[in-house]
């Protein structure tokens, strides 16, 4: 038996990561208030036509695996860019917070994911064979291992650094501990701790 179209909207809306399903009922309901008795200009058509372009014409950077529309993104494409820096990220949202940083003007390589044997996500999974492999043949200088600090970006980063640096490129680690700004007694456990296990001279 076929939904009604809300019912199916609101479904939709609630397979995205962080909508329940009070707020794709909230957001559903939105959609069509603002799609009422337009013929063109609804928030559902020009939101139809962004999701279709985005099936149709997004795909993966042959060179870094951003997410791009056309053989090379932006990042891979700009000549101004460091070619001996690679930065390796677990996924888009990470490239785009270093980006708006704009203190970095490396290159990208982008994993979609981190270690996880638990949930079936290996070296396979994450494509590092074709990380390696861009390694091996562009001779960066340094490696920036940018993954998350936890438990699964911590072992993917080790994993990875066992594999360049062998390739006798240097291999670095961002830096984790007490942010700008943070007072030590408001900080966490594990916070406080790995700031002083990770130390630098000063």
């Amino acid at each position: 038996m076929s939904l009604d179209p809300i019912e199916r909207l609101v479904l939709e809306l609630g397979r995205l990561p962080g909508i329940g399903e009070r707020s794709a009922t909230r957001m559903a309901f939105h959609i069509i208030r603002q799609s009422q008795g337009r013929d063109s200009g609804s928030l559902a058509r020009d939101l139809a036509a962004a999701l279709l372009a985005v099936a149709d014409e997004v795909g993966f950077c042959s060179q870094c695996r951003n997410l791009c529309r056309g053989e090379r993104c932006k990042v891979c494409a700009d000549a101004s860019r460091d070619q001996g820096l690679l930065c390796v990220v677990e996924s888009v949202v990470d490239l785009k917070a270093i980006e708006a940083t704009k203190t970095y003007r490396g290159l990208y390589h982008v994993l979609h994911g981190a270690l996880a044997p638990l949930d079936g996500i290996g070296p396979d999974e994450l494509k590092i064979d074709a990380l390696v492999t861009r390694v091996t043949e562009r001779g960066y200088r340094e490696v920036i291992l940018a993954t998350n600090a936890d438990v699964e970006g911590d072992a993917t980063a080790l994993y990875l650094a066992r594999l360049i640096k062998p390739l006798g490129v240097q291999v670095t680690r961002l830096a984790s501990g007490i942010p700008s700004g943070g007072e030590l007694e408001y900080l966490d456990h594990a916070t406080l701790g790995r700031a002083l296990t990770e130390r630098r001279e000063y």
